[in-house]
């Protein structure tokens, strides 16, 4: 049985801190220090004043397969980062940090107030006052300012002056930069208060020493090793577990600390610097409309670009496993999961970045083509990214109008078989490997081959969260709806510029009044996209009142000509009598048809008719999961 990679010891805080002021032990360098508040570090130095536990710390012993670039504590001087450390602090590091600046540095520590505001401050205990049990000895520790002077409101003194050794043994105010070397202020401390008469004084001193200053020096805090054996992988998890106090760490800031080692700023790559702009940038400013903050794809994170370069990585790797001669189970799986990303060699992703990069723009294109301009109607966030690798694969070959259209198949397959709702990573690593492969003749992927969509499911699509949902309005769109109003088709200027969302065609006030349930008509068959002008003059009334409405016009609008509108009405998919009659019950059906129908055009198949539930409605559970009922698979 394999025995434990780790260890748990008590070490001394003073040979901890000792360890940072010589660059023994160091930090990984995964991303930009934060700062803990004021009230926070003297929270921390009341703790161990009274040798309360503060939390255990976690190192990672240098050496072994996980290699990060080191960064020494702050404040730490020069001399420390040419010192090689023999680990690093994976958990503790605002503790250390903060316990390092006030206690061994002795200069002034920079901070943050409760508000956030930075400040500059020296640490004090109250003698008195931590002496006294009916204190809290947070009341015990003071914060002043960088010239030691506390002042009150228009500059004016307010508090003690602490800015020369002689106030401070005057006001009994010890300075925390000397809890570990008492010895010299002890003997200021002295002289300031000679003779017999002030011995009770001093005594005051010596039982604040044994009391309160030991606790300091014979603290002792419990680490647990990692040794250099541990895994990338288990090292990641220990982040995700423990590391609560700020931003919690995924495999980017890790690979990022690793590339680091190597001399590479892939941060820099992501983020950018002063003078560069990063990926990210480029991402939320491409195919970003007039007047909005985004583009389509500017939720892509970090782990996502990465996912899809791995995928190609990954696939090299089973190809030359291949040509090896090795079969089955002996090769490596192609996959983007987050140990590919920890195994992924510096090498590599300078390989394949750009390729990678211009997938997602052709990405970003592709789904402006389906109608798809906001972050908000995108049915599924992670289908970009097995999309983006797609391209990327296939190059200029995205451009022909047979791989097109097979694209499009595959990408509404995923959506209306609602397979990227979760656990999603296999499903990316099958379509990277079927799709190119189907478009060169291969046999059709699996996300095409073994879904279905179930007639049925359109009753129940009444929250903007579903994917099936979102890409009914976008396929409305792509088939050349026409606003009721305008008559404008809604390309990206229309859409954006005439303020396009989804709204009832029986309008939910009247609806209401004919006593019909919300769960019948929120569905998405009495929905379709129409600009906010529009939907305001449909206001609450009776189809026929509306669309008498708009063929009258009013002073400010011409009306229309009531066959135009019928037009603009079946482009929509609606049966123009139907509506113009008021037969909720029969329009319902007949565009439960009409939307079903292009729903089978856009995925090549023939929806599963199922049994409903009551009232012709099936049940419907939280609209943004994947409900097993609606997909079949093989």
């Amino acid at each position: 049985m394999a025995g434990s990679t780790f260890q748990t010891n008590p070490y001394d805080l003073s040979k901890l801190l000792e360890d940072c002021h010589r660059g023994v032990l160091q930090l990984p360098d995964f991303q930009r220090s934060w700062v803990w508040d004021e009230d926070r570090i003297k929270s921390l130095i009341a703790s161990i004043s009274r040798s309360f536990p503060v939390g255990a710390l976690m190192t990672l012993d240098t050496g072994g397969d996980v290699n990060f670039k080191p960064r020494p504590v702050e404040g730490a001087p020069a001399a420390a980062k040419d010192m090689k450390p023999n680990s690093l602090l994976l958990d503790g590091q605002q503790r250390m940090t903060s316990l390092y600046q006030v206690t061994m540095r002795g200069k002034v520590v920079e901070t943050v107030t409760p508000k956030k505001k930075k400040v500059k401050r020296w640490f004090y205990i109250d003698i008195r006052k931590a002496l006294d049990p009916s204190v809290d000895r947070e009341e015990a520790i003071l914060g002043v300012p960088e010239d030691k002077i506390v002042r009150g409101e228009f500059g004016r003194e307010a508090g003690p002056d602490l800015s020369t050794s002689e106030q401070e043994y005057k006001l009994l105010m010890y300075p925390v930069s000397k809890v570990f070397d008492w010895d010299r202020w002890q003997d200021g401390f002295d002289k300031a208060w000679p003779g017999d008469s002030n011995e009770s004084v001093r005594e005051e001193f010596r039982r604040f020493k044994r009391d309160v200053l030991e606790n300091f020096k014979y603290y002792r805090v419990p680490v647990i090793a990692l040794d250099r054996s541990t895994t990338k992988e288990a090292v990641c998890v220990v982040f995700e577990k423990v590391n609560t106090g700020g931003k919690p760490l995924d495999a980017f800031e890790l690979v990022t600390a690793m590339y680091a080692a190597e001399g590479h700023e892939l941060r820099k790559d992501w983020y950018g610097d002063d003078g560069h702009k990063g990926r990210h940038s480029r991402f939320v400013e491409t195919l970003r409309p007039a007047g909005s903050e985004a583009g389509i794809i500017a939720n892509v994170g970090n782990t996502d670009f990465l996912q899809a370069v791995s995928l190609f990585y990954t696939r090299e790797r089973r190809r030359e496993a291949e040509k090896a001669g090795k079969q089955g189970k002996e090769l490596p799986a192609v996959t983007g999961n987050r140990q590919a990303l920890l195994d992924l060699p510096l090498a590599a992703y300078k390989q394949y970045e750009e390729q990678v990069e211009q997938g997602f723009l052709k990405a970003a294109k592709f789904l402006h083509m389906l109608h798809i301009y906001r972050i908000f109607d995108l049915p599924y966030q992670s289908q970009i990214v097995p999309l983006a690798a797609i391209l990327a694969d296939i190059g200029t070959d995205w451009e022909h109008e047979a791989n097109r259209a097979k694209l499009v198949r595959w990408y509404w397959n995923g959506v209306f078989g609602e397979l990227y709702g979760s656990a999603v990573e296999t499903r990316i690593a099958k379509d990277f490997m079927e799709v190119p492969a189907w478009l060169r003749g291969g046999p059709e992927p699996s996300t095409v081959s073994e879904t279905m969509f179930r007639a049925d499911r359109l009753k129940t699509m009444r929250m903007r969260l579903s994917a099936a949902y979102k890409g009914i309005n976008a396929l409305l769109m792509k088939e050349d709806a026409q606003d009721f109003r305008s008559g404008q088709k809604f390309d990206h200027t229309v859409f954006f510029g005439e303020n396009v969302d989804i709204h009832h065609i029986f309008p939910q006030d009247w609806c209401k009044k004919q006593g019909i349930k919300p769960s019948v008509f929120d569905s998405i068959i009495n929905k379709t996209p129409l600009s906010f002008r529009t939907n305001r003059i449909i206001g609450g009334v009776a189809p026929s009142v509306y669309l008498k409405k708009l063929e009258q016009g009013d002073p400010t609008t011409p009306g229309i000509d009531p066959q135009k509108l019928d037009t603009y009405l079946r482009s929509h998919l609606i049966d123009p009598p139907l509506l113009r009659a008021d037969s909720f019950e029969l329009f319902m059906a007949d565009r439960q048809k009409r939307l079903l129908a292009l729903i089978e055009q856009a995925t090549g198949k023939a929806a599963y008719v199922g049994e409903a539930g009551e009232d012709g409605v099936e049940v419907e559970a939280d609209d943004d999961a994947v409900e097993a009922d609606m997909t079949i698979t093989a």
